[in-house]
């Protein structure tokens, strides 16, 4: 009796592991709160690929410590795709090299997909005197450490691209701190501080509005958006260059096959015109499109950069 349970044991195993993927739950879990771009951009191609795989994919909410909690959780889960990580650059090409100690390696995972990348944007109070990005490195020089400019935290997206700005321009401003986006886009809004470094997507509506004088675009081209901003590049910074981007990885050892099929169907999804219309276009995202091997040498390119910045500068997060 004992073989032959054990012999249908084995011929159910073999079966579950014949069955195409996915033939279940999909899990994608974001090291952000809800609401927030990674969570907006996962949810957004989740919804596409769960009619296309004919399985639920469903979201996992896991913010905390700069997205190390669900990094690692994610990290011991069984390596057969059934378990995502979908997160931002921080992970990858910024923790790494901001803590002295992390929850998981970078070799536990393997890049699945880009999702998205969010272009940054310089942007001032209106009552400000700058009219361009020469006009505030400019001032800058004059008063090294004077101008102040918003942030969430060391390590964060809008500390680094200044840092970034910073160098390149050989200046000195002073950082203000505070705990997410909104908050430190309110007090630039007010006056209280007097400039930062975000995303088009919660920048847009008070540029429009007349509340945000937005000087200039971390992108190589001008924004079809925005074809009035010039980039920062091509006012003063030369290869200056500010964006955040999401991605999808999969613990280390995932089956080749599964990544694949995880990457062409997400690019699927990117592909399609109407998702591009519909959900890219008005949230200011951009589709990272190419195979694993492409993402993954973005992502190296990407923690190249930030690592070189974050060594010179001393930056670190206990």
């Amino acid at each position: 009796m004992k073989a032959l349970l054990f012999a249908l044991a084995m011929a159910l195993s073999a079966t579950v592991a014949a069955q195409p993927y996915p033939s279940k739950v999909v899990k994608m879990v974001v090291p952000y709160a809800a609401g927030g771009a990674t969570d907006v951009v996962t949810r957004a191609v989740a919804q596409r690929l769960s009619p296309m795989w004919g399985r639920p994919v469903v979201i996992e909410n896991k913010p905390g410590a700069n997205t190390n909690i669900a990094a690692a959780e994610v990290a011991k889960a069984p390596a057969d795709g059934y378990t995502l990580l979908a997160t931002a650059e921080a992970t990858f090409a910024v923790n790494p090299y901001v803590y002295a100690t992390l929850p998981y390696d970078v070799k536990d995972y393997v890049p699945v997909s880009g999702l998205g990348i969010i272009n940054q944007v310089l942007a001032v109070h209106p009552s400000l005197p700058y009219r361009s990005v020469a006009e505030v490195i400019a001032a800058a020089k004059a008063q090294p450490g004077k101008l102040n400019y918003a942030a969430f935290g060391p390590g964060s997206s809008p500390h680094l691209n200044m840092e970034m700005f910073l160098s390149m321009a050989g200046v000195q401003m002073t950082a203000v701190h505070y705990k997410g986006g909104a908050p430190a886009l309110t007090d630039v809004i007010g006056g209280h501080v007097s400039m930062i470094i975000l995303s088009t997507t919660l920048t847009a509506k008070p540029y429009k509005a007349g509340q945000l004088r937005i000087l200039g675009v971390g992108t190589r081209e001008r924004l079809a958006a925005f074809p009035e901003i010039p980039t920062i590049a091509e006012s003063g910074l030369p290869g200056y260059e500010a964006v955040s981007w999401f991605g999808l990885f999969a613990p280390a050892g995932t089956p080749r096959e599964v990544v694949s099929k995880v990457n062409a169907d997400v690019q699927r999804v990117l592909a399609d015109p109407d998702f591009r219309e519909k959900f890219l276009a008005p949230n200011y995202f951009e589709p990272v499109t190419g195979s694993p091997e492409q993402f993954a040498d973005y992502v190296k390119r990407e923690a190249d950069k930030w690592s070189k910045l974050i060594l010179a500068s001393k930056i670190t997060i206990e």
